[in-house]
């Protein structure tokens, strides 16, 4: 499964907003400043996270947006998905059941291999918070914060 920029983006754009959760809402355009995205782009992705309610949308002239939750109680998982939907290194994973991917699906014998690496990588995400990226992902953000 490779990642989509919106989400690659999306998951960076959430740890900034992790990193200053408590400054109050940070406009699109310092975000998009600060993390080299296309503002067009990150409104894009700032939507559909505020769709799933992972952040909120301030209006106004000091509005922005901030998380909706604790960075502590958002996960990576939950961010993925709700930018990429459900996660699955092959599309007869995620298929509806009248909408099988192939004719094999029943006796594929590949098919645990897929949901091994599904099940592996949707626990991943599921274990790694907001919070968590910001303080281990990079130690410049640690000292700059303290």
């Amino acid at each position: 499964m490779k990642l989509s920029a919106r989400g690659h983006y999306g998951l960076i754009a959430m740890a900034y907003l992790a990193q200053r959760e408590t400054d109050g809402p940070i406009p699109i355009r310092t975000i998009a400043t600060a993390e080299q995205i296309p503002d067009q782009f990150l409104e894009q992705i700032l939507f559909a996270m505020r769709k799933a309610g992972l952040v909120t949308a301030v209006r106004g002239p000091r509005g922005g947006y901030t998380l909706s939750r604790p960075s502590d109680q958002i996960t990576a998982g939950e961010v993925i998905k709700a930018l990429e939907g459900p996660i699955a290194p092959v599309d007869c994973l995620h298929a509806e059941v009248d909408d099988e991917c192939c004719n094999k699906s029943e006796t594929c014998t590949t098919k645990f291999v897929w949901e091994k690496l599904r099940d592996t990588m949707v626990s991943v995400l599921d274990n790694i918070t907001l919070r968590e990226i910001v303080e281990r992902g990079n130690p410049l953000i640690q000292l700059e914060s303290k």
